[in-house]
């Protein structure tokens, strides 16, 4: 506790691009939540722009707007 995943088009990051955001959001949710990196976990799942809408944003978003720490600006 706790895990974090990210949803996201399909990107291919480089090594020096994923290590970034690991080591960034590891970091932001160690300082919020007061734990040290092991209890950190990430995950990144890709999914297909035409996608979105049903695997994404309507059952994770507009279904859980109260939940939401930061709601999308589309």
């Amino acid at each position: 506790m706790p895990h974090v995943t990210i949803q996201h088009f399909p990107k291919s990051l480089t090594a020096g691009q994923l290590s970034r955001l690991v080591e960034q959001v590891t970091a932001a949710v160690q300082e919020a939540f007061e734990v040290e990196e092991p209890a950190v976990s990430i995950a990144l799942a890709p999914v297909a722009p035409e996608d979105w809408d049903t695997q994404v944003y309507q059952p994770g978003i507009a279904a859980h707007r109260e939940e939401l720490a930061k709601a999308p600006g589309y």
